[in-house]
């Protein structure tokens, strides 16, 4: 029996994690992306709009019906709590979702499943989820550099991002293993998650794997 092995793939705003992700999954990885599960269950119609509109009030839901992100930034770095409130309601959301999403991967016949997590780290619940993380490392100037140029974010904006997740040094002590994405060329980079993948038995281009009969 072909056991699946389940990577949690972490770093921070900016780290290149996603072009990460779309590496491993050229490789044959089934990647299931918290961040876009989070962005669908917040965005028009989501699961978590009534429940959102409900305790934040109808303001924090913008003209689409999806969640209004600027109001609740605002909120969130004004009011702690606030935060811990909105991760009450979409928290339980997106981890049933992603539940299915492996489930279904799994039964497709990937036997590679990576858990793109943003906060893999600060959650505190998704190490024992996972066989092994993966943290893509760079410094916090490159991350704030690289935002603001696919965002309309300001700097202090970003700052305020990255204060807000896991520190560095804390990221890279729950890693297994660590690529670093910081002053180095797309090539660079693929070259490392081949060589990282080929290490942990993703080698195959062409997933998913299937057991061979006994």
């Amino acid at each position: 029996m072909v056991e699946t092995v389940r990577w949690g793939l972490t770093g921070g705003i900016g780290s290149g994690k996603s072009t990460v992700a779309a590496m491993l999954a050229k490789l044959g990885a089934a990647v299931i992306d918290a961040d876009a599960i989070a962005r669908a269950v917040t965005g028009a119609g989501g699961a978590a709009v009534v429940a959102i509109g409900q305790a934040f009030g109808s303001e924090f839901i913008d003209t689409s019906g999806a969640l209004d992100r600027d109001r609740m930034r605002a909120l969130a770095y004004a009011e702690p709590n606030a935060r811990k409130r909105l991760e009450a309601i979409v928290h339980p959301l997106v981890g049933q979702h992603t539940r299915q999403q492996a489930a279904t991967a799994e039964a497709a016949g990937y036997r590679h499943l990576v858990f793109d997590v943003p906060l893999l780290v600060e959650s505190g619940h998704w190490r024992a989820r996972v066989d092994r993380v993966l943290v893509i490392d760079c410094g916090a100037d490159t991350q704030t550099l690289r935002v603001m140029a696919r965002s309309a974010l300001s700097r202090s904006q970003v700052q305020d991002i990255l204060a807000a997740q896991a520190d560095r040094l804390h990221r890279l002590r729950a890693a297994d293993a660590v690529i670093c994405n910081d002053g180095i060329t797309l090539d660079t980079l693929s070259s490392q998650v081949q060589s990282l993948a080929q290490r942990f038995g993703l080698s195959s281009p062409h997933s998913p794997a299937t057991e061979t009969p006994a």
